[in-house]
């Protein structure tokens, strides 16, 4: 675990901040290989990345900024340091959500369509933010039981203190290969679509059940609420709107990628 990879001139630069940009980066490459095929105009990928990325970081980082609300009062200028972590990733999803909608109203695009469009580059970048998670040092699974169930972490970050010497789940890096078949899933099924919505609607049924049952071995502060954590409430939620959106595809239409 490695929470500062380098430092250049004296600046510390943080491993979170750098997979989060990685992870960035392979999404808009997904949606270039995706627009390309579709021979989509050029710099659409970059302006819906833009879009996408603008609202899942504000959203995100609004969401744990408020779960954690006490500390960032006191010291509002470490609102914006979103290189050192931060994130809460279900606040980002909804606010990418809102923002994909409107960048498909101001191009004129169908909204379910350009949601199958968009949707298989988040895992992948979802998947490379968890790895930076696991580098962080936050997001940390509780302890294993086992040593070949889990990784001790080093005194340097906070699990290295509250666990000294004890292995703990690896619970980012499970769910980062979860996340990146999950995107060769999607990918697959984008290809093979009949439907508006069906690609984004089948990530609902994917990722949620994977979250749910991935905060039982967490064993970072996590916000409750009967029985449940935010994350798992919002999982079932998400988990049943793609229920629902499945149900509801037969009436929908398809439209096919530009000629």
């Amino acid at each position: 675990m490695h929470p500062v990879l380098f430092s250049v001139f004296g600046k510390q630069i943080h491993s979170y901040g750098v997979l989060a940009a990685l992870g960035f980066l392979a999404g808009i490459l997904t949606w270039v290989w995706m627009a390309r095929r579709e021979k989509r105009p050029p710099g659409f990928a970059s302006d819906l990345g833009f879009w996408l990325m603008a609202g899942g970081i504000v959203g995100s980082r609004l969401a744990y900024v408020v779960a954690n609300w006490s500390y960032y009062r006191a010291a509002p200028l470490e609102i914006v340091r979103i290189d050192q972590g931060g994130l809460i990733f279900y606040g980002g999803f909804l606010l990418a959500c809102l923002a994909l909608v409107l960048f498909a109203r101001h191009h004129r695009l169908p909204v379910w369509h350009m949601a199958d469009f968009a949707i298989p580059a988040l895992a992948i970048g979802h998947a490379l933010g968890r790895v930076g998670c696991f580098l962080n040092g936050c997001c940390y699974g509780r302890p294993a039981g086992h040593p070949l169930c889990g990784i001790a972490y080093p005194p340097v970050c906070e699990p290295g203190k509250l666990f000294p010497g004890v292995p703990l789940f690896p619970v980012q890096l499970i769910e980062a290969v979860a996340l990146i078949v999950i995107w060769f899933v999607l990918l697959h099924a984008y290809a093979r679509r009949k439907k508006d919505g069906a690609v984004f609607a089948l990530y609902l049924l994917l990722y949620p059940p994977v979250r749910f049952a991935l905060e039982y071995l967490r064993g970072d502060e996590r916000q409750s609420w009967l029985a449940l954590d935010v994350a798992q409430v919002t999982s079932i939620g998400l988990f049943l709107a793609g229920l629902a959106l499945f149900a509801v595809l037969p009436a929908r239409k398809f439209t096919p990628p530009p000629k």
